[in-house]
């Protein structure tokens, strides 16, 4: 076991952009010189609470480094998340030695050597070198193994940008050349491709979720890796297949997701499948389902800026899910969808549900993909109409979802054959109109009418009961389309002259 004992200056630099963050000074054991962490390629150095980890485990005599994302972060100039620390020291010792410096220390996965340490607020994971043993189910190791050698723990890992690690002394540790793979940009697996997407197929995703996410390509092994073991998805947890889809999403790339790794995509959502190659026989389409979606994604970024809602990207990707099996041809070889939205709605529904998604995400997108396809004019009837439907489907969102439904239909338009790209500048009205009516705080719902239940009771004398409530109904629909204005007076005299 190694013995080497780490020693660690810390200054607080004044007026740093990375608030709370201290900066180290490195001293060469060979000549004492001082060395900035910026000699290394980091854009910023270990919070001080990693810091206080790292002291307390070398003076004890163990040798630990900083791993995994946050060195990839650092080293990229991307903002930094949780600090994990990996060492020499046994599990049992990691945990003695924290206690003994003062932090709290939970038990959070021993039977993989880890515990974690809580410093000033901040948990960091502190896991004992080890490697592991074959992958029987795909997913998780059948026998782990403690080792006294860093570099055997970096071997395990996934990619070569995550087989980094990073000491404020010793600098950074990359036997697998993943400082360079960052620079050019590309997600590799250490050592043979095939045997790391053997071990844990849910690394085919996490593959294309960090070239998303950074804006990387797959290195062409490892891609032809991914491809090859795509299918084995079909033993990960759904759960697990949903969160690492929704990384995608997040992103922002995922039209690139599809046309680069399409196979990988298929192989999480097997409803994808049917929408390659699929040929529209339209004359408003020049594009495959798959292609016209991959667009829709593309376009829905352009027209938010880079941030549309989550639910947008989501229904970005689903709105057309289900024109494979709606499809028909009629005597003139041309092709219908017809009810395709509805049906859309219902996939989209039983996908993300079979991926473990909120429910509040799932309803949004849900019915997004319903009324991508709903017809509507620059009026307040439409307008009103169309923020009641939303209002029905998710209650207290209808505002922001027809904002939503507006960018989806314009992103719809775009994808199509150029001539139908001029619907998008008619898309703009709606927008207009839909400002004026959520300015005048149009009403979706019977509680935002200017009169309540008991002014029904004390006007029409009725009894209370279901009547009432289809009194109340009755005039949100009038206020709807425009026959009555949505103010106190009016809307008594609407019920108590109902005939005139």
């Amino acid at each position: 076991m190694s013995r080497r004992r780490g020693r660690i200056c810390q200054k607080v630099l004044p007026n740093r952009a990375h608030a709370g963050i201290l900066s180290i000074n490195h001293f060469s054991r060979r000549k004492g010189e001082r060395v900035s962490f910026a000699s290394y390629g980091l854009a910023y150095d270990l919070p001080s609470h990693a810091l206080s980890v790292l002291s307390a485990l070398e003076g004890a005599g163990y040798e630990a480094w900083a791993v995994g994302g946050w060195v990839r972060d650092a080293l990229a100039g991307a903002p930094a998340h949780d600090v994990d620390v990996t060492t020499s020291a046994p599990w049992q010792e990691s945990e003695r030695v924290l206690k003994a410096a003062g932090f709290a220390v939970h038990e959070t996965g021993t039977a993989h050597g880890t515990v974690t340490a809580v410093v000033g607020g901040e948990p960091i994971e502190v896991t004992t070198y080890r490697v592991e043993g074959t992958y029987s189910d795909h997913r998780h190791p059948d026998e782990v193994r403690f080792v006294t050698d860093v570099r055997e723990d970096l071997a395990r890992r996934d990619f070569t940008i995550n087989a980094m690690a990073y000491h404020p002394e010793r600098g950074l540790l990359d036997p697998f050349g993943g400082k360079e793979d960052l620079a050019r940009h590309v997600i590799r697996a250490v050592g043979e491709p095939a045997a790391r997407f053997e071990e844990d197929a849910l690394r085919v995703l996490r593959a294309v979720r960090f070239a998303a996410r950074m804006g990387f390509t797959v290195e062409e092994r490892t891609h032809e890796a991914l491809i090859a073991a795509a299918p084995s998805l079909a033993n990960i947890a759904q759960e697990r297949i949903g969160q690492e889809l929704d990384g995608i999403i997040a992103s922002g790339r995922m039209a690139w997701a599809l046309l680069a790794e399409t196979e990988v995509l298929c192989a999480a959502v097997p409803e994808i499948t049917a929408m390659v190659g699929f040929d529209q026989h339209s004359p408003f389409h020049a594009y495959t389902v798959l292609e016209h979606t991959a667009r829709v994604c593309r376009a829905v970024e352009e027209f938010t800026a880079g941030v549309p809602a989550h639910a947008l990207r989501w229904a970005a990707l689903l709105h057309d899910i289900a024109k494979p099996v709606t499809f028909t041809l009629d005597d003139k070889g041309r092709g219908h969808f017809y009810g395709h939205p509805r049906e859309g709605a219902k996939m989209a529904e039983t996908i993300m549900r079979r991926l473990a998604l909120p429910k509040e995400l799932i309803s949004q997108t849900v019915v997004l993909v319903r009324l991508h396809d709903h017809y509507m004019m620059p009026t307040a009837r439409s307008i009103r109409r169309t923020l009641v439907k939303l209002e029905k489907a998710c209650p207290g969102h209808a505002y922001a979802l027809i904002y939503q439904l507006i960018d989806l239909k314009r992103s719809d338009a775009v994808s199509k054959v150029p001539s139908a790209a001029h619907y998008a500048v008619e898309v703009d009205a709606l927008t207009s109109a839909a400002r004026r009516e959520i300015r005048h705080r149009a009403p979706v719902k019977v509680s935002q009418l200017a009169i309540s239940g008991r002014d029904v009771l004390e006007t029409t004398g009725m009894a209370p009961g279901p009547d009432v409530g289809m009194v109340l109904d009755s005039l949100l629909n009038a206020v709807m389309n425009g026959e009555v204005d949505n103010e106190r007076e009016a809307l008594l005299r609407e019920i108590s002259f109902p005939d005139e």
